[in-house]
């Protein structure tokens, strides 16, 4: 028999009192904001943006809170979670509760790099090359902070890497809750309920160990999301922004598909929470536009190629 690792990371960086504190989830938004205006200052520096190093700032504020965040959090109301927000729409403010659309906040900062293009009178393209490169380093983060949450987990798999989430017990049949609620009021000085057992899971092995018991082996898909989706493309996304010549646009364009198709990989093993579209999960589903999306932008740095200054240079010698 394998004896699985049973997930009790604590969601808390640093807590204050019940259910405060400073939050790995929030840690890894603002580590990849930071993350996102280094990348593109250090490029700008260099001639490969549009815009100058002094506008860098303001734009990156910009797609933090009207792409990310608005975008985000809104995509995952509508996407995921419709019926919930139409019951309680002051949930989309509760943002510490976790629960980010990563392809609505794409289509965040898709529709303020449009404004910020017309606005300015820059290439739209050209904006967004330099921010998708970030971006796979927030979705590296988010995706890690998603594991430490214990949401978003795989499906079953009887693997010496399998993990136990339990988180799982919301999803579980009402019989086995209630089992598990009897059984867990000897840890508890009062009555307790679901949520309290899953949030009392990490500082209490013999709760864990009990928890276990009802819990199956799963992918830990949020892993393979974070290693495929945000570091393996970030790899790529970087090497070609560095070290190959292209047109505005082409970073966008490569970015959406290899989004696309990575996402749409790593939901075969990823629980589809959300239910399935046809034959697709809602992932693949969504997947599907963000790749048409992918393949415009490459198509249209093809027909009408512009460059960053610094390319535009090396073009004329």
């Amino acid at each position: 028999m394998i004896a699985y690792w049973g997930h009790n990371l604590d969601p808390f960086a640093v807590q204050f009192g019940d259910g405060f504190g400073v939050r790995w989830y929030g840690l890894a938004y603002l580590a990849a904001f930071a993350i996102s205006y280094f990348i593109y200052l250090y490029l700008a520096k260099r001639g490969l943006s549009v815009i100058p190093p002094d506008k860098i700032g303001d734009f990156i504020t910009g797609c933090a809170v009207f792409g990310v965040l608005i975008g985000g959090r809104l995509g995952e109301m509508l996407f995921y979670d419709l019926d919930g927000f139409l019951r309680d729409p002051l949930m989309f403010f509760r943002v510490w509760e976790g629960g980010m659309s990563a392809h609505g906040g794409m289509l965040g900062v898709a529709l303020y790099t449009l404004w910020y293009a017309w606005r300015h009178k820059v290439s739209w393209p050209g904006l967004g090359d330099n921010i998708v490169i970030g971006a796979a380093a927030g979705i590296f983060l988010g995706r890690l902070a998603n594991f430490i949450n214990g949401e978003l987990y795989g499906r079953p798999v009887e693997a010496a890497w399998a993990v136990k989430f339990p988180k799982e017990l919301y999803e579980a049949p009402v019989e086995t809750q209630r089992e598990v609620l009897g059984r867990a009021q000897e840890f508890f000085s009062g009555p307790a309920g679901l949520d309290d057992v899953v949030a009392s899971v990490p500082g209490s092995p013999e709760l864990a160990g009990m928890v276990g018991e009802y819990l199956t082996p799963r992918h830990p898909s949020q892993i393979y999301e974070a290693l495929l989706e945000g570091a393996l493309l970030l790899v790529v996304l970087w090497l070609v922004r560095t070290k190959v010549r292209t047109p505005n646009g082409v970073i966008t364009g490569l970015f959406f598909v290899g989004y696309a198709l990575m996402r749409s990989f790593a939901e075969m093993f990823r629980f589809p929470d959300a239910g399935y579209v046809w034959l697709l999960t809602k992932g693949q589903f969504l997947s599907v536009f963000t790749l048409l999306v992918g393949v415009g932008f490459l198509v249209a740095a093809k027909l009408k190629p512009s460059y960053p200054p610094a390319l535009a240079k090396n073009r004329h010698g």
